[in-house]
Formats: C-alpha cells, sequence, structure tokens
C-alpha cells in the first residue's frame, strides 16, 4: 500500500469553454474560441463549444457528482467573457454563478482552484491585437481584479494562467489553436506578454490579500534519442522553448541565453521585453501548478529514423525550426492523440522542478490520458487503460514525495468529458463519460477506482483494479 502525505488534496481539473456550454447566457459575450471554432476547418468536424457539457445549467449535478467522488480540491477556470463587460465593468450575472459554483464546493468540503485564464480571451481583446498587444496584459489584471475581489471570500487558490506555451505556441506558431497565426516571431511575444499578464495579476491578487496565488504550465521532459551531439543540441534547444523559456522568466527573471541567441533576428520576438518586465514576471509564488501529460525524445538528425524509432505527432514547425523531431519507440505505448505515455520520467521533471527552479508546493493541475471509451450494451464505461495510466504516474508523484519534493495534492484531467479544443469531442479525458447528446453523466470504472484511492489516501501497486460499477449504479446518474 502507498499512502500519500496527511492532508494531499485529491482533485480533478475542468476549464470553462471546456464544459461550460451556455455561449450567450447572462450577458457572456464572444471568446476567441467561439470565433475560431466556428470558423470552417479549424475543429474537428466543425465541433464546437457551445453547449459543450452544458455545465453552466448543470452545475449543481456536477458538484454532487464530485461530493460522490469524494474530491478534496476543484481545479474550474474563470470566463473572462462572463466576469465583465466589453468595457471592463463587472458583469454581476457572471460573477454571480461563479459564487455559486464555489460557495457550492466549499459546502460540499471542496477546496476551490480558480485559473483566472484558460485560453479563452475575450475576442474584442483580440481586434486590438490580443496576445500581440501588451496593453492585452494590462487587461488580463484588470480582470483578475474585478473577480478576486470579488470572490476573495469564497476562493483561495488562484492561478493566473493557464499552458503559456501551448497558447503562445500553439496558437501564434503553429496555428493548430486560436486565434491561428503561423509566426514564431509572434509566438515569442504572445508567450511575453502573457507571462507579463501573470505576474501583473499575481501582484494584483497579492496587493488584494484574495489568497495564494500560483499558476499552471504544462512541463515535458526532454530527451536525445542519443548522445549524438545532434540529437543532444536538438533536445537542449526543444527543452529551451517547451520548459526553460517560461520556468527561467517565472523564477530567475530573465529568459534563457540559447533561446534568445536562436531566435535573435525574429520580430517582434523578445524585442516586445521592456524595462522591469522580468521583475514583475517573477513576482515570487506560493505554488506552482504543474500539468503533465508526457515526456518527449527528439532527434537533430536529418533522413530516416533508425530502425525501431517513428516520427510522432508532437513534430511541429517549431521543432522543425529548431532543427529537431519528436520521435517515439515503435513499441512504445502511445494514447489516442499520438502521446507517448511515459510515467517514467515524471518522478525526474518534478524533481528538477525542486532542484533547478524554486523549493515550493507544488500541485499537479492536469494529468490524464484520452481514450476512445464507449458505454457497454450493460450501461458500463469500462476504462482500465486509464486507471493503469493514473495508477503508474501517481507512483511516480509518490517517488517524487519521497524526493522532497513538495507535492501537496494531485487534481486529475478531468473530471468529465469535454470540448478538447481543436479535437473537438474524438479524445475522452474524463472519469465520467459524457453524452453529449443527451448531457447523461456516466461514472466511468475509473470514477469508482479514483474515489477508492482518495478514500484511502493512497493506492495498491502496480495496477490496481476497481470495484466494477453494474448497471444499476450506471443508471443513477442518467
Amino acid at each position: 500500500m502507498i499512502r500519500f502525505p496527511e492532508g494531499f488534496l485529491w482533485g480533478a481539473a475542468t476549464s470553462a469553454y471546456q464544459i461550460e456550454g451556455a455561449a450567450s447566457a447572462d450577458g457572456r459575450r464572444p471568446s476567441v474560441w467561439d470565433v475560431f471554432a466556428h470558423t470552417p476547418g479549424k475543429t474537428f468536424h466543425g465541433q464546437t463549444g457551445d453547449i459543450a457539457c452544458d455545465h453552466y445549467r448543470r452545475w449543481e449535478q456536477d458538484l454532487d457528482l464530485m461530493a460522490e467522488l469524494g474530491l478534496k480540491a476543484y481545479r474550474f477556470s474563470i470566463a473572462w467573457t462572463r466576469t465583465t463587460h466589453e468595457d471592463g465593468r463587472p458583469n454581476q450575472r457572471g460573477l454571480d454563478f461563479y459564487r455559486r459554483l464555489a460557495e457550492g464546493l466549499r459546502d460540499r468540503g471542496i477546496v476551490p482552484f480558480a485559473t483566472l485564464y484558460h485560453f479563452d480571451l475575450p475576442q474584442s481583446v483580440e481586434d486590438k491585437g490580443g496576445w500581440l498587444n501588451r496593453d492585452t496584459a494590462y487587461r488580463l489584471a484588470e480582470h483578475a481584479q474585478v473577480v478576486t475581489g470579488a470572490l476573495k471570500d469564497t476562493v483561495d487558490h488562484w492561478m493566473t494562467i493557464n499552458e503559456a506555451y501551448v497558447e503562445s505556441f500553439l496558437g501564434y506558431a503553429t496555428g493548430e489553436l486560436s486565434p491561428g497565426h503561423q509566426d514564431t516571431g509572434e509566438a515569442l511575444a504572445a508567450a511575453h506578454h502573457l507571462l507579463l499578464g501573470h505576474g501583473l495579476s499575481a501582484q494584483t491578487i497579492r496587493e488584494g490579500n484574495a489568497g495564494k496565488v500560483g499558476l499552471a504550465t504544462s512541463l515535458s521532459p526532454v530527451h536525445p534519442m542519443t548522445q549524438a551531439p545532434a540529437d543532444v543540441a536538438a533536445a537542449r534547444l526543444v527543452d529551451g522553448v517547451n520548459n526553460r523559456l517560461f520556468l527561467d522568466a517565472i523564477f530567475k527573471g530573465t529568459y534563457p541565453t540559447d533561446v534568445q541567441e536562436r531566435y535573435a533576428d525574429l520580430r517582434p520576438g523578445f524585442t516586445v521585453v521592456q524595462d522591469r518586465d522580468m521583475e514583475v514576471i517573477s513576482t515570487p509564488l506560493d505554488f506552482f501548478g504543474l500539468n503533465f501529460y508526457y515526456g518527449r525524445t527528439v532527434t537533430g538528425t536529418d533522413g530516416d529514423l533508425p530502425s525501431g524509432w517513428a516520427e510522432t505527432p508532437l513534430s511541429t514547425p517549431v521543432e522543425r525550426d529548431l532543427g529537431a523531431r519528436d520521435v517515439v519507440r515503435t513499441d512504445q505505448e502511445t494514447t489516442v492523440m499520438g502521446w507517448p505515455i511515459t510515467p517514467n520520467v515524471f518522478t525526474e521533471i518534478l524533481c528538477r522542478f525542486k532542484t533547478d527552479f524554486a523549493d515550493i508546493p507544488v500541485y499537479i493541475t492536469e494529468n490524464g490520458v484520452s481514450l476512445h471509451d464507449q458505454v457497454s450494451p450493460e450501461g458500463v464505461v469500462h476504462d482500465p487503460e486509464r486507471i493503469d495510466f493514473l495508477t503508474l504516474h501517481l507512483n511516480a508523484i509518490h517517488n517524487a514525495i519521497a524526493e522532497g519534493v513538495q507535492v501537496k495534492g494531485y487534481l486529475t484531467w478531468s473530471l468529465m468529458d469535454n470540448f478538447e479544443w481543436a479535437q473537438g469531442y474524438g479524445p475522452r479525458f474524463g472519469l465520467t463519460y459524457v453524452d453529449f447528446g443527451t448531457q447523461r453523466r456516466i461514472p466511468k470504472t475509473s470514477f469508482h477506482w479514483y474515489r477508492d484511492v482518495i478514500a484511502r489516501n493512497g493506492l495498491n501497486p502496480p495496477l490496481a483494479r476497481p470495484h466494477e460499477p453494474d448497471q444499476e449504479e450506471a443508471k443513477q446518474h442518467g
């Protein structure tokens, strides 16, 4: 039996656009994702978050689901498009929704973790330049002031932004995500302004005594395919762009020298950095939110790969511009999105964070696996692969705790199946199956397993199999 420290916070995570729906309810205005998802060819089968999981209307049912699961913490995001009008004035109806949600969580003994910004920039802000416009960082801080001022008596754990790498490089360099640009110089400028918005928002939270402040950052350990100099150099650069560009800025107040040199000729790039920006960005944090899905292996060589290796969907124009390709062993298990399953390097990245960046409390704010889950004829959703995935990753976290890393909680992605951005409703990450046609919620086998893990504050290694829900249990959530 592996037990976690007393007081360890077991939770789950979601984000506003991915679950809320109610796209025009109570004064909500369009976000960049409303526009992007409605643009032909941008999402799988043209799917959008207009309805998603209808959580905005079904929030009480979903809170009861969380209580049944036994959650101790819940991470959600607050839609900027709900909380303020276009002129910046508070939208009380939107703020009231998040108050009801936070109070409902507390009534059920669940700690609210609120993310102030999770990809859903108001379209009116995008029309003025979005994250290419320095002013957007200040508008985010104003959003932070409105929200934390209104909700600080119900929420005391705040994350400023989510996954700045994903937003900047997949949104501005590869074009996979909103706003769909394809310019690495723009991606660098967007990344800097996102980080500046984080720093300004963190200062706003501190000045308002609104609670503890952190952010959520996706990290991926990067290893060379071989020890050949080209592979080692490629891995170093990919690590620089994916990890150090953001961690160095947040915790050291500087951007990595090798990344600056590589991108020195790009515009606007690093030319947007102004005096004292790095001081703002490196505002001290109370905790760090770490999102982990996979480790990466790269090569810097051209031509055919050695036998037993194949290129992965993680290779994008960003990597190719760095002279790198993401590769995976052909016998390596991957998810339905083509991501390698690599729990062995989860401990590594946690220990590296403590050693190289900051010895502060860490919460795993996202970790999960996409599968093509289906409902059986008996009305049950069996997902043993998810149980195996989570078990292995929890073991890795436990090993990191044993090495002295201050991991204080684990919030798995996700509470329920949802709109997976450009991938639409194809990949399913949830502990709860959502029939998007009827909005029926069906707890999966992994839901019952995770409930047992929470109740025990630990798990039985190496791979645990849970109590299997019967047909009658599944019907209770119809």
